[in-house]
Formats: structure tokens, C-alpha cells, sequence
């Protein structure tokens, strides 16, 4: 007969390895920003999503569809109405109402989150306490569906969690951290999961966030699991990308990236591809810049060296009844080659 394997606990204490590995793996790491960072992100497995004044910029690009998977507060001028107006437009799956510098805050934020749980009990709602009491106010709360998630501020945060609470104050509750490196994150997640002396259950955490690849590649660096690597020889998108890998790289071998199914999973690409890399007018390799002028002069070209689009993000994407998708450069070529391939009424499914 075969025996189960025993769970190990740590000298000192009751919790057991499996527990701390639990409650350290995320079940979901964001990244907020717009095309082409976003549609890169997405395609890597990180919670795309927006500051709730910005947008991802996509509507000008006719082959890219970036699920909205995360919705953060305008911090810098807040208005809890605002957001949760925006909150009911977008319908995402996380949400981060506000922060809550006092007591009374956080009670408004708390009623403000079950409003929200009555009508969407499965969204993620966090609410960053700014202020000791806001802890338990938040901690404690009960709401329908899952249980709010306390947001841990870092990185450029106006107050850190560090300047008012412990690391023993969070211990036992749900988690998002808010900004900061992945070597100063990790740390944190360290202290909220390890085992004490006086056994505290560990933090579970939720989720975390970082966007600091995008702006300092301009800067001409990317991060690394070895820190920050000098990336002249690359482009914006491609030094993003870089750090991108890295962070996910860096989260998996530490067993905090999610193992259950992301965006990606679930929502498909956010650049859909044709059967053939090949444009359907003219056979032409769609990743390789086109010298040739388009069919139709008044329409917006693709600037190939702008790095921050590729010639299948703007393209005309078809899936047909005979089971073929085709690429398109623009409408004229897609009317002519239906045309004359009597594809006109045969679109099974399309998305421009």
C-alpha cells in the first residue's frame, strides 16, 4: 500500500511546508499599462489592465483585443463615485478602490466594496489600508462572495506599509502587493509566509503588480534576475519584453507565478494569426516589412520603424466557414480577394 507523503513543519512552529507554498503561490501578477507593453504582457500570462484615467490604447489598432483584467483607482485624484461608475463599464475581474488613510475611510471603502460584491460576488476587490486601523477594518469585513484583498503599498507609494504596521499585522490575511521590485516584493512575501516562533498563520497572496520596466526603458535599461542590464542596443518594446520574461522567469522559480489559467488561457491572444503567415493578396511574409505602397493610399500605413506596432496588429483578421482565417492589409484587399474567391458571404467569424 502506498503511504502519503507526511507535510513537514518548521522548528518552532505548527504550519506546514505545504501551507507556506499555498500561500505564497499568486493567483494572478498585473502588469497596468498600454500598447504595445500590454499586448506583450497578455501574451506572457500577466493580468493586463488600467489606472481607470488611462486606457490600454488599442482602438486604433485593428487586429489586438486585450481583455481589461484589472481596474486601479485614480490615487492621485480619487473620487470613489468616479470609480465605481467606471468600475460597472469595464467589469473587471480585480479591482482596486482607493486607499484608506483613516478609519472612517476605510469603512467608506468597505460599504463601497459590498456594493460592488452584490452585484459581482467573484471579483477581486482590494482596498489598500494607509493607516493601522484600516487593517482590521478591512481584514474583517464581511462581504458577499470572496473576501476582500488588503492592498500592501510599496514603490512610489505617498505612505508604505512599513511606516504604520508589521509584518505580524498582516500575517493571516489576503494579500496584494502594490509596486516595489521583485527582490523587494519577494522579501515581503518572505515575512508575511515564513513560520514565527509564536506560529502565525502565513498572509495568502492574492496578487501582485509592478510596472516599473516600462519606464525605465527609456532609460535604455531592463530588468533582469540579475538587476538592472543596460539594453541600448534594443528598442522600447523589446527592452519591456525583456524584463517582462525575466519577472515571470524570476516569480516561477520561486513558486509565487500562478498555476491556475491566466487571461491568456482563458481569452486567446491578443494579436490573432492567420492559418498562413502569408498576406491573402499578395503571399507576402506578414512579419516582414512591406516596401511596397498599400492599395489604399488615403488609409494609415504601418510606420515599420515604429517598434511600438507590427504589420498583423493592424491587419484584417477573417475566419471563413471552410475553416480558413486570412490576413488582410487593408478592406480593399480583403473585398478583392473575396470577391473574386466568392468568400462574400461565407465569414463565419471576424474581429476588426
Amino acid at each position: 500500500m502506498a503511504h502519503a507523503q507526511p507535510q513537514h513543519t518548521s522548528p518552532g512552529s505548527s504550519i506546514h511546508v505545504q501551507d507556506i507554498e499555498t500561500a505564497r503561490r499568486a493567483e494572478y501578477v498585473a502588469f497596468l499599462s498600454r500598447h504595445p507593453f500590454a499586448t506583450d504582457a497578455h501574451e506572457l500570462g500577466f493580468v493586463t489592465g488600467i489606472r481607470e484615467d488611462c486606457r490600454l490604447q488599442t482602438d486604433h489598432l485593428r487586429n489586438v483585443d486585450i481583455p481589461l483584467g484589472m481596474l486601479d483607482n485614480d490615487f492621485e485624484n480619487p473620487d470613489l463615485e468616479r470609480y465605481l461608475e467606471n468600475f460597472r463599464t469595464h467589469e473587471p475581474e480585480i479591482g482596486v478602490i482607493g486607499d484608506a488613510p483613516t478609519p472612517d475611510a476605510a469603512h467608506r471603502y468597505v460599504d463601497a466594496a459590498r456594493e460592488l460584491k452584490a452585484d459581482f460576488p467573484e471579483a477581486t476587490l482590494i482596498v489598500v489600508p494607509k493607516c493601522y486601523e484600516a487593517i482590521a477594518i478591512i481584514g474583517d469585513a464581511e462581504v458577499p462572495g470572496t473576501p476582500l484583498v488588503l492592498g500592501y503599498s510599496m514603490g512610489y507609494s505617498d505612505i508604505l506599509a512599513n511606516e504604520f504596521s508589521d509584518y505580524a499585522d498582516w500575517r493571516g490575511q489576503r494579500v496584494h502587493l502594490l509596486g516595489a521590485s521583485p527582490p523587494k516584493q519577494w522579501n515581503v512575501i518572505q515575512q508575511l509566509t515564513q513560520p514565527t516562533l509564536t506560529s502565525d498563520p502565513p498572509a495568502d497572496i492574492v496578487g501582485l503588480d509592478w510596472n516599473g520596466p516600462h519606464k525605465v526603458a527609456y532609460n535604455g535599461e531592463s530588468w533582469s534576475r540579475d538587476g538592472w542590464q543596460r539594453a541600448d542596443q534594443l528598442s522600447i518594446r523589446s527592452t519591456v519584453r525583456r524584463s517582462l520574461r525575466e519577472m515571470r522567469a524570476y516569480w516561477t522559480d520561486r513558486g509565487v507565478w500562478p498555476t491556475t489559467p491566466t487571461l491568456r488561457d482563458r481569452y486567446g491572444p491578443a494579436v490573432r494569426e492567420p492559418d498562413d503567415p502569408v498576406w491573402a493578396a499578395t503571399g507576402g511574409d506578414i512579419y516582414e516589412p512591406d516596401a511596397l505602397p498599400g492599395p489604399d493610399e488615403w488609409e494609415t500605413r504601418v510606420d515599420y520603424e515604429d517598434d511600438e506596432t507590427s504589420p498583423l496588429e493592424q491587419a484584417i483578421v477573417v475566419s471563413y466557414d471552410d475553416g480558413r482565417t486570412l490576413a488582410y492589409r487593408s478592406q480593399t484587399e480583403r473585398d478583392h480577394v473575396e470577391y473574386y474567391e466568392g468568400l462574400w458571404d461565407s465569414v463565419d467569424e471576424e474581429r476588426v
